[in-house]
Formats: structure tokens, sequence, C-alpha cells
């Protein structure tokens, strides 16, 4: 009798552990739900910092339609204005998992909206802040964007330490060795690369500015990869504990959260990403990136076939690829 009831004591387990196998992303997200869901929600509200062109915000529901987030990564230091390093347009298909990155160099030459002349995009951060930042990019896009999300680089440094690193395709030594640079070498073919490593991958520019907005791509895919992990879950409370003030947004917590457990629902988040390439120019002895008309259009029509709830995932639209290795530091 013992014995029998051993054995179905060792089936049952094997049940149980099998249906938790195959329902492992139902049951985590059901104990993400379950436990974590309020906590995270209390966590972002120090970090909802809504525009103040914005009307109050209608009620959140479930996010099903595809919609735009402006991303930012700030540089700011204790003696200088914060610049916006960092600047991404993302579009969120939440049905289909699927995210499409557009990415602008910090020295493209554009329009400032509210200041009547043009210069370098990153320095409408500087100027007049997210608010500058989001018109001066919906102008040189064409395109209304719906929310925006920046963080300073401190905080990304912080929380990459917290996640435990993240793994980053560096086949040879990275090295900023520029006289008015900050110095430091990146050692390649490392398992795991930690905050600042990850931070000094993300900020290198001595090759050029579009290839850093290609490892900028890269770093944001190694970090969801990261995220995506079932031992990372339960720690994201800490994570936006960590980022702290560094961390704003104007979405509101519990559309956060609600899209968080939709993205999980639908497996892991596929990246389509493009930089918008241009041409360098000097204008009163200061240097630009004057964008390439073509690219500026092929960007404009790749978010507008994006943004149609009505493209189906299979005609959307994708850049065209090309070899990116040298740029990335993958080259063995």
């Amino acid at each position: 009798m013992k014995r029998k009831s051993i054995y179905i004591t060792l089936a049952i387990l094997l049940v149980v552990g099998g249906l938790g196998f195959v329902f492992r992303t139902q049951l985590t997200i059901l104990a993400f739900d379950l436990f974590m869901a309020e906590k995270v929600e209390n966590s972002l509200q120090h970090s909802y910092k809504p525009l103040q062109s914005e009307q109050a915000p209608e009620p959140t529901v479930l996010q099903s339609e595809p919609f735009s987030v402006m991303l930012l990564g700030s540089d700011q230091r204790e003696d200088e204005a914060a610049r916006s390093d960092t600047m991404i347009l993302a579009v969120v298909r939440p049905k289909e998992s699927n995210i499409l990155l557009i990415s602008v160099p910090r020295d493209t030459y554009v329009d400032i909206v509210g200041r009547n002349h043009k210069d370098k995009i990153t320095h409408a951060f500087a100027f007049g802040g997210h608010q500058m930042a989001k018109d001066t990019m919906e102008a040189f896009l064409d395109e209304e964007i719906d929310y925006y999300a920046s963080i300073n680089f401190t905080g990304l440094k912080d929380v990459i330490d917290a996640m435990g690193g993240v793994e980053l395709p560096i086949g040879k030594d990275i090295v900023n060795k520029g006289w008015n640079h900050d110095k430091f070498t990146i050692k390649a073919n490392q398992p795991i690369y930690m905050g600042e490593d990850a931070l000094n991958y993300v900020r290198y520019r001595e090759d050029s500015d579009f290839n850093r907005t290609k490892r900028q791509q890269v770093f944001l895919d190694a970090a969801a990869k990261r995220l995506k992990q079932l031992d990372q879950i339960g720690k994201v409370p800490e994570y936006i504990e960590v980022m702290g003030d560094n961390f704003q947004t104007d979405m509101q917590p519990k559309f956060i959260v609600d899209l968080a457990k939709q993205l999980m629902a639908g497996g892991k988040p596929e990246m389509t990403s493009m930089t918008v390439m241009g041409k360098g120019v000097r204008y009163s002895g200061v240097y630009y990136n004057e964008p390439f008309d073509e690219d500026v259009q092929e960007a404009r029509d790749m978010i507008d076939n994006w943004m149609d709830p009505k493209t189906k995932e299979s005609e959307l639209m994708k850049p065209e690829k090309s070899d990116e290795s040298e740029a990335l530091g993958t080259v063995k």
C-alpha cells in the first residue's frame, strides 16, 4: 500500500511538472498577475510624468491597436545640460508581439520645433525637455507619437547590473581612446557584460554615429531577451525601484502592466530595426548629419505601414538587410 502511494505521488508530480513545463508561460503570467502586478504598478507611479500639453488621461484599457513610443536615453550629468544620446521611435503591435525601432542618430540635422532654426536633433531635449524632443521627432518623421519613455544612462547601468548583465555580440575589443572622450576598453567574447560595459557599448561612437545607433538596437534586443527569461520575471519590481528617478514616461502604470502581460503571452517580441542614414556635413565649422531623403521617406512609410491596424503580420514592411558585423564589433 505504501509503495502504491509512492507511485501515485510520483505520477501526480510528473503530471503537474509536465503541465508546468507545457504551460510555463501561462503560469508565469498568472504568478505575475497574482503576486507582482500591483507592486509593479505602485512602483511605476513615481515614474509617471505626463507632458504639459497632454489632456487628462482616459481610463486604461487592454491595448490591442498598434501604438508608438519615443524612446530617449539621456546623458544627464551634474555639470551639464542633458541631451538625448539615444532617440528611437518604437511602433509596438501588441497582438503579434512585433516591435519596429526607427533610430535617428543624435547629430541628425533637423528643424527644432519651437526654436525656429535647424540643429542637431539631440539638442531638442537640451532646449525643451521631453516636450520639445517629442514635437521635433513628430515633425521629422511626420507621425503623431502616442507616448514617450526616457531613462538616464545612470539608471540603465544600474538596472543592467541588477539583471546580472546581458549578452552582447562583441567579437573584438572596443577601445575608446579619443583625446576628448572618456577612456575605456570593452573586452571581446565575454559571456556576460555588466552595466558599465553595456553602457559603454551603447555610447561608443569613435567609429560613427550610425554604428552607435545600430549598437543601441542590438542592446535593446539583448535586454529584452534577458528580461524574458523566466528567472528574471519575479525581479521586475526590483528593477523598477533601481531605475528610480532615472526613468520617466507618460504611459500610465496600469497600461504598462497590462502590456507586459500581453507581451509575455505573445512569446518573445520580434524586433525590426532601421537607422535613418545620412552624410556628414559641416555648417559654420560644426559637424551635422544631413539625412538622406530616401531614408526619411522609407522610415515614414514603414511607420505608416506598422501603425495601420489593418496591416497583416505578413505585410509588415522590413528594411533592406545590410552587413552590420563590423559596426557592431562582432568581427573576430
